[in-house]
């Protein structure tokens, strides 16, 4: 199994191709599209990147079942999963992004992500459905055209205790978001195990996927000051739901957290930044990917010890840098030290 690039979808196209291209050329298994409102819209990017790509898996990370009915979802993903020759892969998650603006509620996440997996997967056999759920319906339809693959791989993107017992019953794989150190990774582990055992499944049978905002340069204190906005904006908004966060005392004191309440999830970083000399370089390292080549080559390579299979990166540049550059490191020198269990800082 290879590695995974993120992308958000906030540039243009064109320079989005390109990236794709030296992912490819550089060891990329899996590119993903952030479904993040409200940048470019991702089944259509998606469809352009494969017209970029010959090899690489492509798919949503990740769509979310209130947003766009399951359904469309299933249509979606099978017309992606044509048009790039079956590469598709279906990243699903709970959702957060522009929901204030379009008024969405989240209900029942974990409940929503299993019934919309289900429809889904009825969808893409071939089915005529009608599917009553707790927050999913559908009458009486199908899709009006036949998909080249009818089990196009489901991964589910979860944090919470119980979305990761759902995600180890029901996905091909799970991604937890942020989840770059090794306690934090055998408790998902853990979980998802589980939630697999419960529904009858091997949990050996369900792939692990660590998301991480990676920075890799020659200068790797450098690179961590690069992440370090990213880490106050994960510790202030608190929407993630870490397992050993508060035992292994990478939480922020409340006095901050309070000081920072009710920032928009729209404003990015900006809101969280009094917060970063509360950052140190250990709440760097537990929640990203940073440092030298060697030092992030280790990282890695301790995580996959603990029973990560595999990463997602979301590539940041150091200053003077580029995110092709930590593209480049990452595929090149980082992931195959990693793979083999190796690396050193």
């Amino acid at each position: 199994m290879g590695y995974g690039l993120l992308m958000l979808g906030n540039q243009p196209m064109a320079r989005m191709g390109e990236i794709a291209r030296l992912a490819e050329r550089t060891g990329c298994d899996t590119l993903w599209l952030a479904d993040e409102r409200f940048y470019r819209e991702v089944y259509g990017g998606l469809a352009y990147l494969a017209g970029q790509t010959s090899r690489v898996k492509l798919g949503p990370c990740v769509t979310d079942p209130y947003s766009r009915h399951p359904a469309l979802t299933a249509m979606a993903i099978a017309t992606l999963d044509e048009i790039s020759g079956g590469r598709a892969v279906l990243g699903i998650g709970a959702g957060i992004s522009g929901f204030g603006e379009l008024g969405i509620e989240r209900v029942k996440p974990a409940r929503a992500i299993r019934e919309a997996i289900e429809l889904i997967r009825r969808l893409l056999a071939g089915e005529t459905v009608t599917y009553q759920g707790e927050i999913i319906s559908f009458r009486e339809g199908r899709l009006s055209f036949r998909p080249i693959r009818p089990e196009i791989p489901v991964v589910v993107a979860t944090n919470g205790p119980l979305g990761k017992r759902m995600a180890g019953a029901v996905a091909d794989a799970v991604i937890m978001e942020a989840a770059a150190n090794a306690e934090e990774i055998r408790a998902l582990r853990a979980e998802i195990s589980a939630g697999a055992r419960a529904a009858g499944r091997d949990p050996a049978a369900v792939r692990l996927i660590a998301r991480l905002n990676t920075c890799i340069a020659a200068d790797g204190a450098a690179a961590r000051d690069a992440l370090r906005p990213t880490v106050a904006r994960l510790l202030g908004a608190r929407r993630l739901k870490f397992a050993t966060a508060e035992r292994q005392g990478l939480t922020l004191p409340e006095d901050a957290i309070a000081s920072v309440r009710g920032a928009p999830y729209a404003a990015g970083v900006t809101p969280y930044l009094p917060l970063l000399p509360l950052v140190t370089d250990r709440h760097v390292d537990a929640f990203t990917l940073a440092g030298t080549p060697a030092e992030v080559a280790a990282h890695v390579a301790e995580l996959r010890a603990a029973g990560a299979d595999s990463v997602i990166i979301m590539p940041f540049a150091a200053p003077g840098g580029s995110i092709e550059a930590t593209i480049e490191a990452f595929g090149t020198e980082v992931w195959p030290k990693a793979a083999a269990g190796g690396g050193t800082a």
